[in-house]
């Protein structure tokens, strides 16, 4: 069973639908054939470098096919990958490299060819070696607000597929249309959608009218977006419709009810929620009742046990708010660093998600708030401690607090509280240039303030 590799999807849809479209982007339509011998023509160049099965690879790739050229390319060669968003500014990418300590780096340039950079790690010392047959790694922020390295087998990615279509129900007449960070979002997606035969539509103009246009272009049947893309659609006065589109699904943050009801009045589809955590996968969709509740994330998919835990895990009656934890396949295999196998992190089996919950008499779950520190800024994720961390090294700032603040567009924006040492003088502007220099764009704060201290916990730590 070990020896199980994703790989086997792509190479079983170009066996099984050759001539069929798997991908649409700005550069036009690839069939799973070509697509197969693109990723193939990558996993021998892996080899070639003289990477073993079980090296680590870095894949940064823009938003269209390479990404799934690479990601594919690099599972081939028996690599567990790390797919790195290609927005990170310098100083990011080398921390992210630093904690991940890879053997190799393939990367997308700007003829939209592949390089691939050899690390000075020996490809003989086995990347993640406490886990068997790794196939990703992804950094999030775990339960607790700091960033952790997510490590999921080959297996469990089957798994979590298996799972997630006895609710998605996709087929090979099915075309997904996609407008998220795929480094955030795409990764196990992308092997369901080709383990189905399912055409991806790659829109990266978010625009509502783009959007439209690629969905009726290309036959759209599955939108998955974030808030802000319904938003954006729910306010179009174009007069278009989608002309095939099945199913809509909300993820990466909850949706304010006004939205899901506008795009429904406009287009006449109800806006399904659904809950991801990379941990976990995919375990709660709102299927059922996502007309009258669209606030809802939904009912547990057939393979998930979930519930809401007090703090001895003991099972809440309905109706009452706590913590929310999953039981089901397709679980995390373990973290990165320090090295942790799932079994040391579960809770009786649980994993427990940081989020709090409420769940009706009928299994309809709502989440009622985070116990995370973790802001989400249209999908994209920003751990406050890391952007303390870059106020903290200029001269003139002596503390920060660093917080989510609500926005109607992109669900929750990044704020900051500043104390100065003494006789330090800076603007917010000043402060903005400098941020823009060490952070990504979705990362800086958008609003500043100087304090002259920050509230503080009885403990001595910063209140969020």
């Amino acid at each position: 069973m070990n020896s199980f590799n994703t790989y086997s999807f792509l190479q079983h849809a170009a066996a099984q639908w050759a001539n069929k479209p798997a991908v649409h982007d700005e550069l036009g339509t690839l069939t799973f054939l070509e697509l197969f011998t693109q990723a193939e023509k990558l996993k021998q160049q892996l080899l070639a470098t003289g990477l073993n099965p079980g090296c680590g690879v870095g894949m940064i790739c823009k938003n269209n096919r390479n990404f799934i050229v690479a990601l594919f390319g690099c599972l081939g060669s028996g690599a567990t990958v790390l797919p790195i968003a290609q927005h990170l500014q310098q100083a990011e990418r080398e921390k992210l490299l630093t904690e991940a300590n890879l053997h190799a780096i393939v990367e997308e340039n700007f003829a939209g060819e592949f390089t691939i950079s050899l690390t000075e790690r020996n490809t003989e010392n086995t990347f993640a070696n406490h886990v068997q047959n790794a196939a990703f790694v992804r950094f999030t922020s775990g339960t607790t607000g700091k960033s952790k390295g997510v490590i999921i087998s080959h297996q469990s990615v089957l798994q979590r597929c298996e799972a997630a279509n006895k609710a998605l129900e996709l087929t090979e007449n099915d075309c997904v249309v996609w407008v998220l960070p795929m480094a955030y979002h795409f990764v196990v997606s992308v092997m369901l959608y080709v383990k189905t035969g399912t055409a991806i539509a790659i829109c990266n103009d978010f625009t509502a009218t783009s959007i439209l246009s690629y969905a009726n272009k290309y036959n759209g049947t599955l939108l998955y977006a974030s808030p802000m893309h319904i938003r954006l659609l729910a306010a179009d006065t174009t007069g278009k419709m989608f002309n095939s589109m099945k199913r809509v699904i909300s993820t990466s943050t909850g949706i304010p009810v006004q939205y899901a009801n506008s795009f429904k009045e406009r287009y006449g589809l109800v806006v399904q929620q659904a809950f991801g955590i990379i941990e976990v996968g995919l375990p709660v969709i709102n299927t059922k009742k996502a007309a009258v509740h669209p606030d809802a994330i939904g009912h547990a998919l057939p393979d998930y046990s979930v519930e809401i835990l007090n703090d001895d895990l003991k099972i809440l009656p309905a109706g009452s708010i706590g913590k929310l934890a999953v039981k089901g396949p397709g679980m995390f295999d373990a973290y990165l660093s320090p090295p942790q196998l799932r079994e040391e992190i579960l809770q009786q089996g649980w994993f427990i998600t940081g989020d709090l919950a409420s769940k009706s008499a009928d299994g309809l779950l709502k989440i009622e708030g985070r116990e995370k520190s973790m802001i989400n800024v249209s999908g994209n994720k920003v751990f406050p401690e890391e952007v303390e961390a870059v106020l903290k090294e200029h001269t003139a700032v002596k503390e920060a607090r660093v917080f989510a603040a609500t926005h109607k567009l992109t669900g929750e924006i990044v704020s900051a509280e500043i104390v100065l040492y003494p006789d330090a003088m800076i603007t917010t502007e000043e402060m903005l240039v400098y941020c823009r220099k060490k952070l990504s764009p979705f990362k800086i704060p958008q609003t500043i303030t100087f304090v002259a201290e920050l509230s503080m916990t009885a403990t001595g730590k910063v209140k969020r």
